[in-house]
């Protein structure tokens, strides 16, 4: 048994440049596990509020005033870990230590365990399964809140090597991509100064469908079609969107308005016309109804829940209840601590809902979420294409097929 020797955290900044905080902890005086938290910029209504007050200081004052609670824990104890946290804060959202320290104090106690077990950590959180690689999800194009203005109101143009039969082969083909992207870009405005969103995806002044049409144009340019070598997908973060007060969709940059039924037909027409094989949150975070309606005419897409679900096991419980999915974002600073993320992950695949371990926009360069989406058997890893926090995700993904316990890519 390994027990927890030391705890302590540090105040870092994340590729936003946002304060947040790291995580060490130590067992048996040896056995590093460290893990900064990441944060997101579209954020769900009812996900874990990432640090007291917006302070990060303040989760880091409450973990130095009660470190004494988790020496002498086993670092593999991650029920015991995550009722420590709760015993601190018995909020339904994290509100009184922050979701970071519980995403970062149970992930790093993990990893601390991993490495006295001389292990990887997805082998460790999911021991005598059987594991394959998911499928790199990377964001080509980005708008919304993770690009500045006149770029497109849709977040994300994202692209899957659908086709692929290595990890290797789906990481080439997902930068081979971005990289056409910004040339068919460049002869479309030859202004284009190269800029890129939060999340490394390029953010070029452009409506709508046209940054759907030069999404494409990358793609057929490479000699790959759609839906067969590779797919496009569309993060939609219709809640960006969602007015409260006039209970319409304003597509400000865009210029329209959309009712509900048009909402649904938008998305609709965007699904079937680029044969997208991932679309998520294509209405706002409380309409359930309305994304059945999606599921129901795309079985073959993965119709998600990100802000819909925010990594909680009970909200999915009632999304699959009314068969608002098909799938599910799964972050784990969403849901808190690493348990819960884990306990969700085993109501979605218990479902089948299949899973999208991903990324947030303000991240680090660590990679344990590349182990967290082999180990909770996700289909799909959305941890971007470019950027050093983004590239650490799919470059530990590469050092792990040197592993023989990871057999092939998963089945969409």
């Amino acid at each position: 048994m390994t027990r927890i020797s030391s705890i302590e955290g540090r105040i870092l900044y994340n590729s936003r440049g946002s304060k947040t905080i790291e995580i060490d902890v130590e067992s048996e005086g040896k056995f590093l596990g460290r893990v900064c938290a990441p944060s997101g910029a579209s954020v769900g209504k009812y996900e874990a509020v990432s640090f007291p007050n917006g302070k990060p200081e303040e989760s880091l004052r409450i973990l130095q005033e009660n470190s004494q609670k988790f020496i002498g824990l086993e670092s593999s104890d991650l029920k015991g870990i995550h009722d420590t946290l709760k015993s601190l804060d018995n909020s339904a959202n994290y509100s009184r230590i922050g979701g970071a320290l519980a995403f970062a104090v149970t992930i790093a106690s993990m990893e601390s365990a991993a490495k006295a077990a001389e292990q990887p950590l997805f082998e460790i959180l999911a021991p005598k399964s059987s594991f394959k690689f998911p499928f790199p999800l990377g964001n080509i194009l980005g708008g919304g809140v993770h690009a500045g203005p006149g770029t497109p109101d849709i977040q994300e143009i994202l692209i899957c090597a659908t086709g692929s039969k290595t990890i290797e082969e789906a990481i080439e083909t997902n930068l081979s991509v971005h990289k056409e992207l910004r040339r068919v870009l460049e002869k479309e405005d030859p202004n284009f100064t190269n800029g890129r969103g939060d999340e490394g995806g390029w953010a070029p002044k452009l409506e709508n469908q046209k940054a759907l049409e030069v999404s494409a144009k990358a793609c057929e340019n490479l000699g790959f079609t759609l839906g067969k070598e590779v797919s496009l997908g569309v993060d939609f973060a219709s809640s960006t969107q969602w007015n409260e007060e006039k209970q319409k969709y304003v597509y400000d940059r865009a210029g329209f308005e959309n009712s509900t039924g048009e909402q649904i037909d938008f998305a609709s027409n965007i699904i079937e016309k680029y044969k997208l094989i991932f679309a998520e949150d294509a209405v706002h975070e409380e309409a359930f109804e309305d994304m059945a309606e999606i599921t129901a005419k795309f079985p073959n897409t993965m119709v998600t829940g990100d802000d819909l679900i925010v990594t909680n096991k009970d909200i999915l419980t009632k999304a699959i209840g009314l068969k608002s999915c098909n799938a599910a974002i799964l972050k784990v600073n969403q849901a808190g601590s690493l348990y819960d993320a884990l306990e969700f992950a085993n109501v979605a695949n218990q479902n089948n809902i299949r899973l999208i371990t991903s990324h947030r926009s303000g991240e680090s360069i660590d990679s344990q979420i590349s182990h967290i989406g082999i180990a909770t058997k996700s289909k799909m890893l959305k941890v971007g294409i470019i950027g050093g926090e983004r590239i650490s995700k799919l470059n530990e993904l590469l050092r792990l097929s040197e592993h023989d316990l990871i057999r092939g890519m998963a089945e969409i």
